[in-house]
């Protein structure tokens, strides 16, 4: 069989027993392995999955050793889903979206899989084992799960074990029979007496690693029979016994690598060259795994290797037994090694193990951001937490790391507090670290603030990015991260501050800057504001623009985290405007998942106003008014561009709900400088329909129609000076005020006005052929009744309310298939409604069939 030439190859044996047992297990939905270190598990696994498997899919995880961080954890396991690379890791990780992604992938699969996790007691994140657990309890039901660990961990997997779901393998049944021990010496070529072969399978009782170490110091031993006679004891002494027996017969150069490269996690011949001071490491290790001896390599192309775990731990205890001088400065090289090659984590550790806490502070101080932005937020932790209680003194850039951490976190009081201490150490420091240490001082306070929503403070804190330029490869490195940051936070406050041109600029440098740095997570954060900076053009650019950054959060597999939520908003709120009320709550509902684990106040104060103007458009103000009080209650200090809005609206949501008198006491309670809003000034026109007054609705209106007021505003005025004068009986002047509502909104199709005023009755008893917008009144009535009134008096070659919609496109510049884009229907949609169009209006191509809408007064005059 397949599976015994290859296990034959590695020196192992086919234990069809265990394999059939493991086959068995697999039925059920989730199997558990648990046994102590050298017991075979990785073996048994290797083996099974080994196996030609024509009815199912195995997607085989390692857990990295020490593998603090929960989302590189479920990176690794959603590349080997996939079957590609692991997405790139991100700041700002969701746990809960994970758990969704994953199970939404193994479903989308379709056939049988068997997920196999090994060395599962690796991961040390409690939030990890929680979500892995969530993931267990609802695997799809063509999926099945095995993970192997050293011990019991904490799934609370009794439901799958109550209901039968749960089949567990421990160490004794992975324990070699006396068959299975005289088949491993036979197949590694050495003859036993059968007492010998009994003898050697007491002492290790069947244990895997005894037995491997044993074939490895019986090969070629001279007298076989007296070692076998000679070791007794636990598994520990049993393994150090066998341990000195092998490597006793190693030769030097092969014991002068196993020793001095132990203690790396993982090592390759270059490194394993310098810790050795010797060449052709790389072929020993090579030989080393073709022998079995405790060496697994690490990649397909076999040049990064790891040591059995068990066999690591022992090689250290004889590497400090036995060259203990050596050990801080094996460590001081692959530290120097690790972090000439990237490998800044892996060197602070080997900085720390060698007790050179100075070294290792700083390097952890200088790519602390880094770490953090590369998703590595719970490595950044566990370094913190190495260092000794009192290094802080010693070392008090540490608190720069503290604060970053704490801002990851969002402990914003705990963050402020280090930054303190990071501001007095930088008054003190050398000058060659002053300018590092103050730039990031600045950007994080900025991303302190902005996440605070002290958005005036932003401001105040642009000044203090303005340094001469750093000179060192790490100081340009550590600074364009902390740059990129900085135009982020910018950008984000000047967009919630209403300052969209500013806005624009410092985010679409922002992303730039992230692009040529290559932080991917920084570029699509620009890029998911972005869309709402750049509406202050055009509704359809910015709608292009948050689709673009939807499309490259989606390439990195982070369409489910906050960092994209922004463009979800973005989305949800131009489609508010534009009457696309279902597709916004399904944009909105998105935004919603994706900051479920919080946010900053910017981006839930946004999601808290959209969810208030969709209900208030279908006429249900209580339900907008409970959001817009939400609104309300998110920490942002100080004015904001939301500001005036939201207090206008909530006013005239009151007013709305038949409650005068609460609108008047809120408009009371208005400060000088808002009430001189034209949002306040809008709500005031509203109390006093609703007092039944409307010349004093159209007396308080009166300086907000003007065309130096911002067009919605502005939309929203004439509206509301529109039924003012029905009430009056002044239908003329009614009609001439939608009429100029209608002519500012037809540019970008603006339909929310027209439902939160109510509005959109008046446009019920107009013949659409009576308005030279008649495409917008269309969308309008749509939108707020789901049908277009068409009434008694329409003639009936009259366009139908889509033909209305494609005809609002024919004066612009867009094709066909762009037409079609725009308006979500199939080309052939189009090409149909164009056809009608032509015929109804006697057209022969589209410039006539634009004229002859103007004629009719279908389309406005002034659209270009």
């Amino acid at each position: 069989m397949p599976a015994e030439d290859g296990a034959t190859r590695r020196g192992l044996i086919n234990r069809r027993d265990l394999i059939a047992a493991l086959d068995e297990a697999v039925k059920r939905r989730v199997t558990v392995i648990s046994a102590p270190a050298g017991s075979g598990k990785t073996s048994l696994l290797r083996d099974w999955a080994d196996r030609r498997h024509h009815d199912r899919r195995i997607v085989f995880v390692s857990v990295k050793p020490g593998q603090h961080d929960a989302q590189l954890f479920w990176l690794s396991l959603l590349g080997a889903i996939r079957g590609t690379e692991s997405p790139p890791p991100a700041p700002g990780f969701d746990g809960q979206a994970m758990v969704d992604k994953v199970l939404s992938e193994l479903t989308a699969y379709g056939g049988p899989v068997v997920l196999i996790i090994d060395d599962l007691h690796e991961l040390t994140s409690a939030e990890a084992a929680e979500q892995l657990a969530a993931v267990l309890t609802n695997l799809p039901t063509a999926v099945h799960a095995v993970v192997a660990t050293r011990r019991d961990l904490p799934l609370r997997l009794h439901q799958l074990r109550l209901a039968g779901e749960l089949a567990e393998i421990r160490a004794t049944e992975l324990r070699f029979t006396v068959d299975e021990t005289r088949k491993l010496l036979t197949t590694a070529g050495i003859t036993l007496p059968d007492q010998a072969v009994t003898t050697l399978y007491q002492r290790t009782e069947g244990w895997a690693a005894g037995l491997r170490l044993a074939v490895l110091s019986l090969a070629g031993h001279p007298q076989p029979e007296r070692f076998v006679a000679e070791f007794s004891g636990s598994d520990r002494t049993v393994a150090e016994y066998l341990m000195t027996e092998m490597l006793d017969r190693q030769p030097p150069e092969v014991l002068r690598l196993l020793l001095r490269t132990s203690l790396l996690d993982r090592v390759n011949g270059e490194l394993a060259d310098l810790l050795t001071g010797a060449t052709g490491s790389e072929r020993i290790l090579l030989d080393l795994e073709d022998a079995n001896a405790f060496v697994v390599s690490l990649d397909p192309v076999r040049t990064w290797f790891r040591y059995h775990h068990l066999f690591s731990g022992l090689l250290r205890l004889e590497l400090r037994r036995t060259l203990p001088g050596d050990v801080p400065d094996l460590h001081r090289i692959a530290a120097r090694w690790f972090a000439d090659h990237a490998g800044t984590a892996d060197a602070i550790r080997h900085f720390q193990a060698a007790g050179d806490w100075t070294e290792a502070a700083r390097l952890l101080t200088d790519h602390a951001l880094s770490l953090t932005l590369d998703g590595q937020a719970g490595t950044v932790a566990a370094l913190l937490h190495t260092f000794p209680a009192r290094a802080g003194d010693d070392s008090p850039g540490l608190a720069l790391v503290h604060a970053i951490a704490d801002l990851d976190q969002l402990h914003l009081d705990q963050a402020d507090a280090h930054l303190d201490v990071v501001r007095a150490y930088a008054a003190t420091t050398s000058s060659d670290r002053q300018h590092r240490l103050r730039t990031a001082i600045a950007s994080l306070d900025l991303l302190s603030a902005r996440l605070r929503g002290h958005f005036d403070s932003v401001f105040e804190q642009v000044d203090a990015l303005s340094q001469p330029a750093a000179q060192s490869t790490a100081d340009v490195a550590l600074s364009n991260d902390l740059q990129a940051i900085a135009l982020l936070s910018l950008g984000v406050t000047e967009a919630w501050s209403m300052r969209l041109p500013e806005s624009e600029k410092h985010l679409q440098e922002g992303a730039a800057l992230a692009r040529d740095i290559d932080r991917p997570y920084l570029e699509v954060a620009c890029r998911a504001h972005l869309g709402f900076a750049i509406s202050h053009h055009s509704f359809s650019l910015a709608r292009q623009q948050c689709e673009d950054a939807i499309t490259a959060a989606t390439r990195h597999g982070w369409e489910g985290d906050a960092v994209i939520a922004p463009a979800y908003a973005t989305l949800a709120w131009m489609l508010s405007w534009t009457g696309e009320f279902d597709r916004a709550g399904e944009w909105l509902e998105r935004a919603n998942r994706a900051t479920q684990a919080g946010g900053e106040p910017g981006i839930r104060y946004l999601i808290h106003l959209i969810a208030a103007i969709l209900p208030a458009a279908r006429g249900r103000h209580r339900e907008a008014l409970t959001e817009l009080t939400a609104a309300g209650q998110v920490r942002m200090a100080g004015r904001h561009g939301w500001t005036s809005r939201v207090a206008g609206w909530t006013i005239a949501t009151q007013a709305r709900l038949r409650d005068p008198d609460r609108a008047l006491a809120a408009l009371a309670a208005v400060d000088d400088e808002l009430a001189t809003t034209h949002e306040i000034g809008t709500a005031t026109a509203v109390i006093h329909l609703a007092e039944g007054d409307p010349a004093a609705a159209r007396s308080a209106l009166k300086p907000l129609l003007d065309d130096k007021v911002p067009t919605i505003t502005l939309i929203e005025a004439y509206l509301l000076e529109a039924l003012a004068c029905k009430d009056l009986g002044d239908d003329r002047a009614a009609r001439a005020a939608v009429e100029r509502a209608l002519h500012l909104a037809e540019p970008e199709g603006l339909i929310l006005p027209f439902a939160m005023t109510g509005a959109w009755e008046l446009l019920t008893s107009w013949p659409l052929h009576s308005t030279s917008h008649a495409a917008l009144v269309a969308d309008i009535l749509d939108a707020v009744r789901g049908h277009t009134n068409a009434t008694a008096s329409e003639p009936l070659d009259a366009l139908s309310p889509s033909e209305l919609r494609v005809l609002r496109f024919l004066p612009t510049n867009l094709t066909r298939p762009e037409i079609a884009a725009e308006l979500s229907v199939s080309l052939n949609t189009v090409n149909t409604h164009i056809r009608r169009i032509y015929t109804k209006l006697g057209a022969t191509d589209r410039s006539s069939a634009v004229q002859r809408g103007r004629d009719l007064r279908l389309l406005s005059a002034g659209r270009a």
